[in-house]
C-alpha cells in the first residue's frame, strides 16, 4: 500500500470517528451490520448497477451520502424540501460502518 493511499485511508477513518450522531441511531446501525449483505445492500444504497470495490472511494461516497442525510435531519422544521427518512439514514450508516470495518480489517496486520 502506497503512503498516499494509506494517508487517505487514515484520513477517511479519522473523519469517520469524528462524526457525532445520536446514540440510538448509531446503536441501531451497529446492530444492523449483522445483517449487512455487501453485494446487494451497497449497490441499492448507492443506487449503482454494480457493487463498487471496497476502498477509500467507496467509503467517501458513503460519507458524502450520510452527510446529506444528516443535513436533512438537522435542518429547521419550517424548511420545505425532501423529507428526512430515518430508515434510509440508518441504512447508509449501516453500510458506512460495515465498509469502514472492512477497510480497517484490510490494513490491520494479522496477529
Amino acid at each position: 500500500m502506497s503512503s498516499t493511499h494509506a494517508d487517505s485511508l487514515l484520513n477517511a477513518l479519522a473523519e469517520l470517528t469524528a462524526l457525532r450522531r445520536p446514540r440510538l441511531m448509531l446503536r441501531t446501525a451497529r446492530f444492523g451490520t449483522l445483517d449487512y449483505q455487501r453485494d446487494t445492500d451497497l449497490r441499492r444504497i448507492l443506487r449503482l448497477p454494480a457493487t463498487p470495490a471496497p476502498g477509500v472511494a467507496t467509503l467517501r461516497l458513503l460519507m458524502e451520502l450520510e452527510s446529506q442525510h444528516e443535513a436533512l435531519r438537522t435542518r429547521p422544521p419550517q424548511e420545505i424540501g425532501n423529507p428526512w427518512r430515518a430508515t434510509r439514514h440508518i441504512e447508509v450508516l449501516i453500510a458506512l460502518i460495515a465498509e469502514a470495518r472492512l477497510l480497517a480489517e484490510a490494513v490491520t496486520p494479522a496477529t
